[in-house]
Order: structure tokens, then C-alpha cells, then sequence
């Protein structure tokens, strides 16, 4: 793996690359940072646009553009994050170049029809009206609204009902103009291929230059906020979520903090306390939610109805145990030797590698931070990580949502 610059028109682009001829495949991606749904200006939009550009180009249209990369087995695919917007493109060494010109005529001629934005919008709308009856969704969304109050995260990322049908064509044509740019894109690719017989100059006929974009923070709420939405349910849906503060330096730390706390199922503390031993959840599970503009301790629970109160109570002192205590020898050396156990299947293909890469880049770290992780969880002792535990204090103040049936 290693990390080359490229020159496109005045525009230094990152390039992480890795070639690999096990297989006779090429993966390409176009990563645009600040430019997911954190920056719509209406709700929605980012999401309609990646669609949007899954719909071929208005010259051939969605069944005969997506037609002539079925016949070749290439997947160009356009996915918006919250902080990202991403353009991916998987093909045949031998389809690459029929593939990459593909995607440059999409860049350059999106499909901007009328019929198309109906089309999506109707399939939104679909969704957020599914999305009524799903417990799950609502309680998380309820959570977002409490947790992350005033900011975009606090409205779903599909958007709103009203939103939605407010959207016109000059709204997605604006949103792939001024984000999708040359200035804020970095590409990651791999495979059997030499970049330097890929035409990425190209780029600039079809993306603007743009200017560097700020990431805006923010801030996680720690108010301790318990939201109660009353369904005719069949059990009782758990979100919570606190602020998540740490040093940068001690990522690996948090990694196997939060692994030992709630992330690995079975064998976590959370599980074992509230349902191996108490038998009060189907399931519970927390984790750190670690981005550039926001970090947060996340998690849910389900339970019966009648259960959720001493439920919520236990998630609370565990939490609280777990921050004045911290870890046991045990619980290191498990949460150690899974760690570094799964470290071949986190590498087994180059697609994986490739993801880890863009995560380092994309965090600013340097290409290897991953190993070097590993290095430092298999020489981190107890006393060091329950020191750092201890520092997790704002991990306490958890804010709540709890979808239930209240007449049961």
C-alpha cells in the first residue's frame, strides 16, 4: 500500500494505491470529504443525488447505460455518507478503461430528467413511509434528535416527507456542482493495474476545482435526556448514547475498551450482565461512533415491555462500573487475543485493505496505523487501560430513547 499525489489541472489529489494480480480485478473509488448530507441545504439531497447518479446518463439513459456495464460486469455505484460522498467503480482488468469512461460520461452528463426525479422521489417517499413501522428506525432517529439537537444528524438522512417533495432538479444539479470537486476528492485504487495507465487527468473536464471545505463539529449533547414514544409494540426498543472524549493517540485503547464494554456480543460486559446473567434483553450491544465532525458512545437494547425501566438502570451502572473499575486481566487478554486473532480476515482481500487505507487517510493517519494499532494492543497492560476507562467519564451521561407499549 502506498500513497502517491497526483497533479489535476492545479489540484494536488491524493492516490491510495495497491496492486495486486491475484485476481484479474480493479477497484476505484472517488472519495469527496465534506461533501455527504452534513452539507445539504435541503434534507435529502445528497441522497437523491447518489441515486440520481445511478440512474446513467441523459444521453443513454438509465436501461441502456446500466445495460452496457451489465454486459461487462462493472459495478459504478454512488453512495452519500454523513461527512463523505463516494463514487465507486468495480470491474475486469480487461473492463477498466470501458469502465472509467463510463464513469467520466456520467460525471459529465448525469441523467437530469425530470421523469428520473419523480421517480426517486416516489422511492423516498416509499421509504420514509415504511420507515413508520419500524421500531428500530424510530427509536434511533429519536435518539439522533436528543443526542446531536440542531444539526443535521438530528433529521433522518433520507430526509422528510416534506422535504422530499420540495426538492427539484437545480437542487441535486447544485449539490453535485459545489461538492462533488477536485479540491476535497481523494481516490483510493487497487488491483491489476499500473495508475499510471489511467487517464485521471481527465477529471478536470468533468469536476470543478473547487475550494477546500471545513468540516463543521458537533457537539454531543450530554443533557441525560430520556425520550419516551409510546407504540403498540411487542417489546420494549432501548437507544442510548453519550459523548465520547478522548485523545487521538489513544484510539487503540478505546478500540479495546469499548470491545470489552459492549462491542463483541457475547462474552461483552453489558451482555453478560443484562442477559446471560439477568436474562432482562434479547440483545444489547454499544460501541464508539468515531467521525472527524462528532464522536459519540452508541448503543441499544431490547427487552419486554415490563423490563425496560430495570433494564435502562442496569445499562446505567454497568456504564458507571465499568468507568470507576475498569477492565479485568481476563477481559483484557479475551478482548487481546480476538483482536489480534481477527486481524488476517480485517486483510484477507484487497478490498478490505483498501477500506482500511481510505479510513487511515481520511483520518489523517499515517498508511500502516492499523498495524501499528495492533502492535500497541498486544503490549497494552491492565493498569494502562484502566486509567484510560477512567478518563471515559463523560460516557455517563447517557441520553435515552425508549419505544414501548406503554399499556402493557
Amino acid at each position: 500500500m502506498e500513497k502517491l499525489n497526483l497533479k489535476i489541472a492545479n489540484n494536488n489529489v491524493t492516490l491510495i494505491y495497491e496492486h495486486s494480480s491475484e485476481l484479474p480485478i480493479v477497484g476505484l473509488k472517488l472519495v469527496f470529504k465534506t461533501a455527504g448530507t452534513c452539507v445539504e441545504k435541503r434534507y435529502g439531497v445528497a441522497k437523491l443525488a447518489a441515486e440520481l447518479l445511478s440512474e446513467g446518463t441523459k444521453k443513454l439513459g438509465s436501461n441502456e447505460f446500466n445495460k452496457a456495464l451489465d454486459m461487462r460486469a462493472i459495478m459504478l455505484s454512488a453512495n452519500a455518507g454523513f461527512e463523505t460522498f463516494e463514487i465507486g467503480l468495480e470491474s475486469l482488468s480487461e473492463h477498466f478503461e470501458y469502465g472509467f469512461n463510463m464513469l467520466l460520461d456520467l460525471l459529465a452528463d448525469p441523467n437530469y430528467d425530470k421523469n428520473i426525479l419523480k421517480k426517486l422521489k416516489t422511492q423516498a417517499l416509499g421509504i420514509i413511509a415504511s420507515n413508520s413501522s419500524d421500531y428500530d428506525y424510530q427509536s434511533s432517529n429519536a435518539l439522533k434528535e436528543i443526542l446531536y439537537p440542531n444539526s443535521r444528524l438530528a433529521i433522518p438522512s433520507i430526509g422528510t416527507p416534506q422535504s422530499i417533495e420540495e426538492i427539484e432538479l437545480d437542487d441535486i444539479k447544485e449539490f453535485i456542482r459545489s461538492n462533488l470537486n477536485l479540491e476535497n476528492m481523494f481516490i483510493v485504487l487497487g488491483g491489476d493495474i499500473d495508475p499510471k495507465n489511467i487517464k485521471f487527468d481527465k477529471l478536470c473536464e468533468v469536476l470543478n476545482s473547487g475550494k477546500k471545505k471545513e468540516l463543521n463539529k458537533i457537539t454531543v449533547s450530554d443533557s441525560e435526556s430520556l425520550k419516551i414514544i409510546d407504540k403498540p409494540s411487542q417489546q420494549a426498543y432501548i437507544y442510548f448514547g453519550s459523548p465520547l472524549n478522548y485523545n487521538i493517540e489513544d484510539k487503540y485503547k478505546l478500540s479495546v475498551a469499548m470491545f470489552i464494554l459492549g462491542s463483541s456480543g457475547f462474552g461483552s460486559r453489558l451482555m453478560e450482565e443484562i442477559r446471560v446473567k439477568r436474562g432482562l434483553a434479547y440483545s444489547v450491544y454499544c460501541s464508539a461512533n468515531l467521525n472527524l465532525s462528532y464522536n459519540a458512545l452508541n448503543g441499544y437494547l431490547q427487552t419486554k415491555n415490563e423490563n425496560k425501566d430495570e433494564a435502562i438502570s442496569l445499562i446505567k451502572d454497568e456504564i458507571a462500573k465499568f468507568v470507576q473499575n475498569g477492565a479485568t486481566q481476563k477481559e483484557l487478554e479475551a478482548a487481546r487475543n480476538f483482536l489480534l486473532g481477527s486481524e488476517p480476515l480485517s486483510k484477507e482481500t484487497l478490498f478490505k485493505r483498501l477500506s482500511i487505507a481510505q479510513k487511515e487517510h481520511y483520518y489523517d493517519y499515517e498508511l500502516g496505523e492499523f498495524d501499528l494499532n495492533l502492535e500497541r494492543i498486544k503490549s497494552l497492560e491492565l493498569n494502562v487501560l484502566n486509567e484510560f476507562i477512567s478518563s471515559l467519564k463523560d460516557i455517563n451521561r447517557l441520553s435515552i430513547a425508549c419505544l414501548y407499549n406503554e399499556s402493557k
